[in-house]
């Protein structure tokens, strides 16, 4: 029996199957998710927000004191300048302002997760330390873009996909001139590092080098990592505390029991 057009058959049917079954992994694939989210917000603003108003700088990697920071997405206007953390997450979403860990349920599992405000608090402080500008005059927005719901009061700054428009659009006075916003694009421009495949596979690596140190005391307002100091004067030179890595961005410090 020739089975010769049975096996072209199978491997037709491969032919289309395999690469199928190639893209709906992918699709279904955290990093897919993630750029998702990622093109949505960009979406949004670019539609939204006018490039002659918002300045808009996108996946912005900045050395820092403890390593790297990466910023989703800056906004720089004459109202401010706004820092978008986006986060692509599904299921019921339960936090508030001051707590550190937040909840994601997704049917009878549960699932936590670091206050996305803390998340961005860093690269709040990033720019902050990198920009001549007043700190107040920057702003800390987080977006929810997978298909989430929060199950609890949430801040203004915290929104579901493009409602962070409706947040950046609610600042209408004037806090920067035309002049300081062109310097700060510049300034962020010139100090962010390359936005390549690389840059961003050596930030990765330093999240989970500092994320799988089980002995790691974390800070309690940027989640940076807590490293032991000398005071050098005053009544307590010579003695140890905690302080932040992120220092002088962060200036949280800890006694040492």
């Amino acid at each position: 029996m020739n089975f010769d057009p049975i096996i072209n058959q199978v491997l037709s049917v491969a032919y289309w199957l395999i690469p199928i079954g190639l893209i709906a992994a992918t699709l279904k694939s955290a990093w897919f998710k993630g750029l998702w989210g990622e093109a949505l917000v960009t979406f949004f603003g670019w539609l939204l927000l006018p490039t002659k108003v918002y300045q808009r700088v996108h996946n912005v990697t900045l050395q820092t004191p403890g390593g790297t920071t990466q910023v989703d997405h800056i906004f720089v206007s004459r109202f401010g300048i706004f820092v978008v953390e986006t986060k692509n997450m599904q299921g019921w979403i339960f936090g508030s302002e001051r707590q550190a860990q937040w909840s994601q349920k997704i049917y009878k599992k549960t699932f936590k997760f670091q206050n996305p405000l803390r998340q961005n608090y860093k690269h709040v402080k990033a720019l902050e330390a990198l920009l001549d500008v007043p700190a107040d005059t920057i702003h800390s927005v987080v977006v929810f873009a997978g298909n989430s719901t929060f199950k609890t009061p949430m801040p203004a700054n915290i929104t579901k996909e493009g409602g962070y428009i409706r947040y950046i659009k609610s600042f209408q006075t004037p806090v920067l001139t035309e002049g300081e916003v062109q310097d700060a694009v510049s300034q962020i421009q010139s100090s962010r590092m390359a936005p390549t495949r690389q840059t961003h596979r050596q930030h990765v690596e330093h999240l989970k080098a500092r994320h799988t140190s089980t002995s790691e005391r974390l800070c309690p307002k940027c989640g940076s990592r807590m490293l032991k100091r000398t005071s050098k004067r005053g009544a307590s030179a010579g003695s140890q505390f905690w302080g932040c890595s992120e220092f002088p961005a962060c200036r949280t410090i800890q006694k040492i029991s």
